[in-house]
């Protein structure tokens, strides 16, 4: 929750030191600049799903992660405080909820992942051997399993996202 209330005030206090500073041209090329770090970030997802072979998964989701969230700070600071357009706005409100998904879920999975690893390490203290402690903790488990496909959710609202992104520049592009 901190990098997303982060992420939103960093934003505005670039935004504000570019008016401030009168570099508001600036905030277009960031926008560039935050839509190549996002497509960047991709990489995790390539390599996920074996399309790439190189690089260590863990890795790659930590500059997922980083690149995913700078990306989107540059893309605040470029959409500013303009109402002119529909198109545009639809497409930041999908970033806001994109990375508010990634942000719970990966919350979420890590606090069951801690909380299962608690619940054995404690099943095992108490004197059951590895696999009782296994036995017991076979819903939880199915549990922890399922909360890892919270991308079910996350993947969908990436996708629409970068449609909205994509209509947006097209627009741009033709008028």
């Amino acid at each position: 929750m901190q990098w997303y209330v982060i992420m939103i005030i960093a934003a505005i206090t670039i935004d504000y030191l570019l008016h401030r500073l009168e570099l508001v041209p600036i905030g277009l090329y960031l926008g560039y600049a935050g839509t190549i770090l996002i497509i960047i970030s991709l990489i995790y997802s390539l390599r996920k799903r074996k399309i790439i072979e190189s690089g260590s998964p863990k890795n790659l989701l930590s500059l997922h992660e980083y690149l995913a969230w700078t990306g989107s700070v540059l893309i605040l600071v470029h959409a500013g405080i303009h109402f002119n357009a529909v198109l545009p706005w639809l497409a930041v409100l999908m970033m806001l909820i994109t990375v508010a998904s990634g942000l719970v879920g990966k919350y979420l999975l890590k606090k069951a992942n801690e909380s299962l690893k608690g619940r054995r390490k404690e099943l095992v203290d108490s004197g059951l051997s590895s696999d009782e402690a296994e036995k017991k903790l076979f819903f939880d488990s199915i549990t922890v399993d399922l909360m890892k496909k919270w991308r079910v959710v996350h993947m969908p609202i990436t996708l629409l996202m970068g449609i909205l992104s994509l209509l947006h520049i097209i627009t741009i592009i033709m008028y």
